[in-house]
C-alpha cells in the first residue's frame, strides 16, 4: 500500500484584520505572490473535528502555553454536502515545539478515520504509516480522548514564489463552530459564529524566515500578532470553559457597520449568531 502519510514543520503568525481590508492585503501580496492551486476564486471550506479528554487536558495545555503540545483532529477540505464515509479526510496531529509548529497527518476514507479515533480500533496501513498510526491509537486509548468541538471557516490561500517558495499565506473568514453533532455529515448543525463575521485571521507560514516585505507590509497597516486558536475560540464560545485573556470578544472588535445603541455596539454572541453549514 503506497503511504499516504505527509508531515512537515514552520513558524506561524496570526493576525485578526477586519474582512475589508484583508481583501485588500490579499490584493497586495497577489503582486508578490501566487494563489494556492487548491484554492479557488472566494476560497475553500475547512472542518475540523477536534478531540480532547473530557478534562480539556489540550486546551489547558494551549492556554498555559507549554513548550510542547499537541492536538488530534479529522479535518475535511471542501463544503460538507454529501458527506459519506468514503469522503477523504485527514488524520492530524499538530504540534508545537518551542515556537515551531509540526504537522503530521495521514488521508483515510472518513469512515476509516472514525473506526481509528472513535471507534479504537486499529485500520489497514502500510509500513511507513505504522508508527503514526500507532500513536493516534495510543493517544485516543490513553488519553480516553473525545470528539469535543467542530470548527469550519472560508479560507483563502496564497503561496510564494521563487526565492519564497517556503512562504504561504492564508486569509480565513466566517469563523463558526459546534459543540455537538459532531459527524461532518449531520443534516442541519446549528454552527455559530465564534469569531465575529466581520473578522479574519491571516497567518503568515514559512519554513524558516519571514521574508522582509511581509513584515513591512504588517508594520505598515499597524497589524499586530495576535494569539488565537479557533479550537480554544470554539471552546470558550461555548461555555465549556471560562474566556480567557486569549478570547476574541466581540465588544474589543465593533464592526463599523453594526448599529449602535446608546455609543455601543450591538454584535450578535456566538450563541445568538446560527449559521448552518454550507450557507452563504
Amino acid at each position: 500500500m503506497a503511504s499516504r502519510l505527509h508531515s512537515f514543520n514552520r513558524f506561524e503568525l496570526k493576525y485578526l484584520v477586519p474582512v475589508e481590508e484583508a481583501a485588500e492585503i490579499r490584493d497586495e501580496l497577489a503582486e508578490r505572490m501566487d494563489r494556492d492551486l487548491n484554492s479557488p476564486v472566494g476560497g475553500y471550506g475547512v472542518w475540523s473535528l477536534y478531540y480532547d479528554t473530557p478534562q480539556l487536558r489540550f486546551y489547558w495545555e494551549k492556554i498555559e502555553g507549554l513548550k510542547f503540545r499537541r492536538k488530534l483532529r479529522i479535518r475535511h477540505y471542501g463544503n460538507l454536502d454529501g458527506v459519506t464515509d468514503e469522503s477523504p479526510v485527514c488524520v492530524e496531529i499538530k504540534q508545537r515545539v518551542n515556537r515551531v509548529t509540526q504537522k503530521r497527518r495521514i488521508t483515510l476514507p472518513y469512515g476509516v478515520a472514525r473506526q481509528l479515533c472513535d471507534g479504537r480500533e486499529m485500520v489497514e496501513h502500510s509500513a511507513r504509516e505504522s508508527a503514526f498510526i500507532q500513536e493516534v491509537l495510543e493517544l485516543v486509548v490513553r488519553l480516553n480522548l473525545q470528539p469535543t468541538a467542530i470548527t469550519g471557516y472560508q479560507r483563502e490561500a496564497l503561496v510564494g514564489r521563487a526565492a519564497d517558495t517556503g512562504l504561504r499565506v492564508t486569509f480565513d473568514r466566517r469563523i463558526r463552530g459546534r459543540d455537538r453533532d459532531f459527524h461532518f455529515g449531520t443534516e442541519n448543525p446549528e454552527n455559530r459564529f465564534t469569531i465575529p463575521p466581520h473578522l479574519s485571521v491571516m497567518e503568515i507560514k514559512v519554513n524558516e524566515r519571514t521574508p522582509y516585505w511581509i513584515t513591512d507590509l504588517a508594520a505598515r497597516r499597524n497589524l499586530s500578532l495576535i494569539r488565537v486558536s479557533k479550537y480554544v475560540q470554539s471552546i470558550e464560545a461555548f461555555g465549556l470553559a471560562p474566556r480567557s485573556v486569549f478570547h476574541v470578544h466581540e465588544a474589543d472588535h465593533p464592526s463599523p457597520h453594526t448599529p449602535t445603541t446608546n455609543g455601543l455596539s450591538e454584535q450578535p454572541s456566538a450563541r445568538q449568531a446560527p449559521l448552518k453549514a454550507g450557507a452563504q
